[in-house]
C-alpha cells in the first residue's frame, strides 16, 4: 500500500482522508474559538484579505472548497448571491456547522459533501475557486489543485489560503508555539490534544511557498503568485486559468 503523511505519521493513502475526517469532526464545535485563540483573531484578517483578492463581483459563481464553518463562503454570498455559492466538505460535521452559519445570517447557499480530489462539478462551471486552510489536509494535493482548476471557467481564479513557511528569524518560537502551547490549548478549549498536535505536524508537511507557487502552475494555471501573512505563518497563493 502506498503511504503518505498523517503529520509526522505515515500511513496508507487510503486512510488518510478518514483520519483527517475524524480530527474535523472532533473539532467542529469548537472550531471558530480555537481559530480566534491560535492566531489571536489574526485568522480573521488574513480571509478578509483573500475576499478582497478574490474580487468577486455580484453574479459570479464560486465554489468554496472544503468549506469548514463557512467564514468565505458567508462574504462571498454577499458579494454574488447565496444561490451562487457552493460550499463543499469532505467533513458532513463542518459542513453542517457552515450551513447552518449561513442559514443563521438568511443566506442558503447550494452545499455538497464532497472530496476535493473528486469535484462532484462540471468543467468550466466556476469564475472563483477558493480553499482556506483545507489543502494541507488533502491526500493528493496536486490531483486537488488540478480538480480545482478543471472546474474554473477560462479567465477563473483559484486562491489558496494556507499555513506556509515561517521566516527563518521566527522558526524557534513557532516550533516553541506549535508544539509546546498549542495542543495544551486544544486540551483545555477543544478538549483534544491530539487533533492540534497533527494541526502542528500537518502545518510542518506542508509545501512552502515557492514549491505551492510551481504545484498550482503545474496543475494548469497561470500568473501564479503569492502574498506572505504574519512573517509567512500563512501565505495567499493566487492563479488565474488560461482563457481559450
Amino acid at each position: 500500500m502506498t503511504e503518505t503523511h498523517f503529520g509526522f505519521q505515515k500511513v496508507g493513502e487510503g486512510e488518510k482522508a478518514g483520519k483527517v475526517r475524524e480530527v474535523f469532526r472532533s473539532v467542529a464545535p469548537s472550531y471558530d474559538v480555537m481559530n480566534d485563540l491560535m492566531s489571536v483573531g489574526l485568522h480573521r484578517v488574513w480571509k478578509k484579505f483573500t475576499v478582497d483578492l478574490a474580487n468577486v463581483q455580484p453574479g459570479e459563481t464560486v465554489l468554496d472548497v472544503a468549506s469548514g464553518t463557512a467564514d468565505l463562503a458567508l462574504a462571498f454570498a454577499k458579494q454574488a448571491g447565496a444561490a451562487n455559492v457552493w460550499q463543499t466538505d469532505i467533513n458532513e460535521a463542518m459542513l453542517k456547522v457552515g450551513r447552518d452559519r449561513l442559514a443563521d445570517e438568511g443566506l442558503i447557499t447550494p452545499n455538497a459533501l464532497a472530496d476535493a480530489e473528486k469535484l462532484p462539478f462540471a468543467s468550466e462551471s466556476f469564475d472563483v475557486v477558493t480553499v482556506a486552510f483545507g489543502l494541507r489536509n488533502m491526500t493528493h494535493k496536486d490531483i486537488a489543485l488540478s480538480e480545482m482548476t478543471r472546474v474554473l471557467k477560462p479567465g477563473g481564479r483559484l486562491l489558496v489560503l494556507e499555513f506556509s513557511k515561517v521566516h527563518k528569524s521566527l522558526e524557534k518560537a513557532y516550533d516553541a508555539y506549535s508544539f509546546g502551547l498549542l495542543p495544551k490549548i486544544g486540551k483545555w478549549v477543544a478538549k483534544d490534544e491530539a487533533s492540534y498536535q497533527y494541526l502542528a505536524e500537518s502545518i510542518r508537511m506542508h509545501p512552502d511557498q515557492e514549491t505551492l507557487k510551481q504545484m498550482m502552475s503545474e496543475a494548469g494555471l497561470s500568473n501564479v503568485e503569492y502574498w506572505n501573512l504574519a512573517a509567512g505563518v500563512v501565505a495567499l497563493h493566487r492563479g488565474y486559468k488560461l482563457g481559450r
